[in-house]
């Protein structure tokens, strides 16, 4: 071995018995950190958010750092940025309501503005359709859904829940597409008995509701296209577990200054 390296033998038997130096051993316990982050993330997290992940917890590590540890363990996001998906019929004779938002996604407290979209997510026993009701102060997701077929039912029914758990006052603005659903009797009839606002985006325009597109991007690239479901019940029980386990308490955004949804709301509740 010494021949084909080209070393001498006396060089091998010195590095054979010196000890590890400081920086190596700092690096294997990093990169033993930098592991039980990537997978408590489920293996979606790249350097940057491993590292904010890192400090947060007290870690004195540089960005550069991290990345390099993580290229040299081989840890890779499983995340692929691709992603479109359409469900909205606009070709209906219901009321449209205007844009009250103007792709201004944001609000100063919760329960000022939410926003809804659907989904599909397939499963070897056909389409699964996912409703969710999102807080744009936060990007918590507050109600959801989830049915085999589009009715009006299953927006409803996110909305109902967004509600029973956030219990909005009159007034909030609720953003969603012109889609029938969003725009039936049974929905607006629900946003009426509350008090609440009805905001739609302009036809054929994703931008007009980009903080769902945002959120089903994210969805999908980090969970359903690295899943086969072979049934509703399969999906069902995944989609739970990413929307109240993970994404809501756990993913950190870059948006919310690298916090969770769950973990920004305290943080401002605390602040307030």
């Amino acid at each position: 071995m010494c021949k084909t390296l080209r070393v001498s033998r006396s060089g091998f038997y010195a590095w054979l018995g010196r000890e590890e130096s400081d920086r190596a051993r700092e690096n294997r316990r990093l990169t033993t950190l930098i592991r039980g982050v990537f997978e408590e993330a489920r293996g979606i997290y790249g350097a940057p958010r491993v590292h904010r992940t890192l400090r947060q917890r007290g870690e004195r590590c540089g960005p550069n750092r991290v990345a390099r540890l993580m290229r040299q363990a081989e840890l890779r996001s499983k995340v692929q940025r691709r992603f479109r998906v359409k469900t909205t019929n606009s070709n209906h004779r219901h009321p449209i309501a205007p844009d009250r938002l103007g792709r201004d996604f944001t609000a100063d407290g919760p329960n000022q503005a939410w926003a809804s979209d659907m989904t599909y997510i397939a499963t070897d026993e056909g389409w699964l359709y996912l409703a969710v009701t999102m807080d744009l102060f936060s990007r918590k997701i507050v109600g959801w859904s989830m049915a085999p077929t589009m009715h009006a039912k299953g927006v409803v029914d996110a909305l109902k829940m967004a509600i029973a758990q956030r219990h909005p006052k009159a007034g909030l603005v609720h953003h969603s597409d012109r889609g029938s659903q969003y725009a039936s009797e049974a929905f607006t009839d629900v946003l009426a008995e509350h008090e609440l606002l009805a905001s739609m985006s302009r036809k054929g325009n994703c931008y007009d509701n980009a903080a769902m597109e945002s959120f089903f991007h994210t969805l999908k690239t980090e969970l359903v296209r690295h899943e086969h479901y072979r049934n509703h019940a399969e999906a069902r029980a995944s989609l739970f577990d990413y929307i109240e386990a993970f994404y809501n308490r756990q993913r950190i955004h870059s948006t919310l200054g690298y916090l969770s949804p769950d973990e920004f709301e305290r943080a401002c509740s605390t602040a307030a």
